[in-house]
């Protein structure tokens, strides 16, 4: 018996860490901002529908910016939200496209990731269409950890304690070992 209390259980190797402190995917968002509504709307759709086998969302100018003729409450790109699985097999797919090379900046604070693609033709089996264009795409990928539904439900919210949140260094760790990642300075 080692010693402390008799009742005392002894942390073993073979336990492993606590899985409520592992790191995961909480949801990954490609958007496409066309800067107008119309056909060029449109064919960002049928690029993100392409991608993500998913109907894309349209997104809602907040601000007038008279310079580029953007109105407030004017439809001006669209999104997509992927979870679990299909969110992870498509990110897989667009760090292929940046050779699994994410630059450290790339990382918030608060262990959010975001990223840009220049071509939605880079992806792999997806060939240019001249009736749509060239289309590129940011990718933003949020990370949690389990218990953080406490900050989002609407009956007893709470906030989630600073040791519970992930960390930019945890951010670039879990993608160094769940993708194979290449974080450059």
């Amino acid at each position: 018996m080692s010693g402390g209390y008799p009742g005392k259980k002894e942390k073993s190797a073979s336990r492993g860490e606590n899985p409520n402190r592992r790191v995961e995917i909480q949801k990954v968002v490609a958007h496409i901002s066309a800067g107008e509504a119309g056909e060029k709307l449109k064919k960002a759709e049928r690029v993100l529908e392409i991608l993500t086998q998913q109907k894309p969302v349209r997104t809602i100018s907040k601000n007038t910016i008279r310079e580029w003729g953007i109105r407030r409450g004017m439809q001006i790109g669209c999104k997509v939200t992927l979870r679990k699985k299909k969110g992870e097999e498509f990110l897989k797919r667009a760090l292929w496209v940046r050779n699994f090379k994410l630059f450290e900046g790339s990382f918030d604070p608060l262990g959010n990731v975001s990223f840009g693609i220049p071509d939605y033709t880079a992806f792999e089996g997806v060939k240019y269409d001249p009736d749509i264009g060239i289309f590129g795409l940011d990718i933003c990928v949020s990370l949690q950890r389990k218990g953080t539904r406490v900050a989002m439900r609407k009956p007893c919210s709470s906030r989630i304690p600073g040791h519970h949140r992930v960390t930019k260094d945890e951010a670039m760790k879990f993608f160094k070992e769940r993708f194979n990642v290449e974080v450059m300075e």
